[in-house]
């Protein structure tokens, strides 16, 4: 068994993968930002799952500033009128549920 938020984060990088080269086609910069926001989202969700204590949630306080940088890239392109809401809704979906899941992660029931 996975890491689910791991293995959701690469879920995103795939829905995200055509959005981010029609993104590119009108603005670069916004779909290298996104593009980074995205891997970096999953590569400290990557080291976050190996870690312990303190050090783990710092991964995973990166992990959700990460995505939420992504979600925000996706709604300036809507913005922009450089990409439709279809285009990107389905990435923006895995992206509020991988917020989600790193706000449980980050704020455990005690």
């Amino acid at each position: 068994m996975g890491f689910e938020a791991q293995e959701l984060a690469v879920r995103i990088a795939t829905a995200l993968r055509a959005p981010v080269e029609r993104i590119k086609m009108h603005d670069r910069d916004l779909a290298d930002q996104l593009r980074r926001a995205v891997n970096d989202m999953a590569l400290a969700l990557a080291e976050g799952a190996r870690r312990e204590g303190r050090d783990r949630m710092q991964f995973f306080r990166v992990a959700s500033g990460s995505a939420n940088e992504a979600k925000t890239a996706l709604e300036l392109a809507q913005a922009w009128g450089i990409i439709e809401n279809a285009a990107i809704y389905q990435g923006r979906e895995l992206l509020d549920r991988e917020l989600a899941i790193l706000w449980r992660l980050l704020h455990p029931r005690r």
